[in-house]
Parts: structure tokens; sequence; C-alpha cells
């Protein structure tokens, strides 16, 4: 797992597992609604995709699930998104993908 940055959407995606399934986007899930107190308040479920969105530090953000591209993070305004949210999206990813890979590491005696 390798944190890596896109713009194709017209804002900075943040890739946190791009060959993540549906496992890595609910421990995903679960860390934001755990450790940082995150309400989803917009869930969509698609066959192939899960866009869930939230806000965090007053930016609205999407955690996203794609059977092609993994998991991500982006400003749900996408094309509108200012430079603001899109520094949050790097900031947030670095923080959980540092999460993931220490639960991921814990050695269980």
């Amino acid at each position: 797992m390798s944190l890596s940055i896109r713009t194709t959407l017209g804002c900075t995606e943040a890739v946190i597992a791009d060959d993540g399934g549906l496992k890595e986007f609910y421990r995903l899930a679960n860390i934001l609604s755990l450790d940082y107190d995150v309400n989803f308040s917009h869930k969509e479920d698609d066959f192939d995709t899960i866009d869930w969105e939230f806000k965090y530090k007053n930016h609205l953000l999407t955690l996203h699930y794609s059977i092609y591209n993994g998991v991500s993070l982006f400003p749900t305004k996408t094309k509108d998104a200012g430079s603001k949210d899109n520094k949050i999206v790097v900031e947030l990813a670095n923080v959980l993908e540092t999460k993931m890979f220490n639960e991921s590491n814990r050695s269980i005696a």
C-alpha cells in the first residue's frame, strides 16, 4: 500500500490503496468514524463503486471505493474544490495510510 496523488477529477484525489478492496474501504470508514468522530452524511453504493461523503475540519470530502481503482479520498466538490480542500485531502490521507500501515503491522503476542 502506498499513497499516490491524482488530479484527473479536477481536484486532488489521494489514492490510499490502489489495489484495495471492500475490506480496506470499510477499515478506513471505521477509522474515520471511531478515531475522528466522522459521520457519513450521504452514502451511495453502486455495483462497482461506493461514495461516502463526510465533513472533516469543515471540508466536505468523499471516501471512494472502485473495483478498478481501489480506495481513495477526494473533495466532494471535485472541480470546484479550493486549494484548502485539496490540501486537507492529502493531510488526512497521509494520516489514514499511516494508521492502516501501523494496524496491519501490529504483532499479536
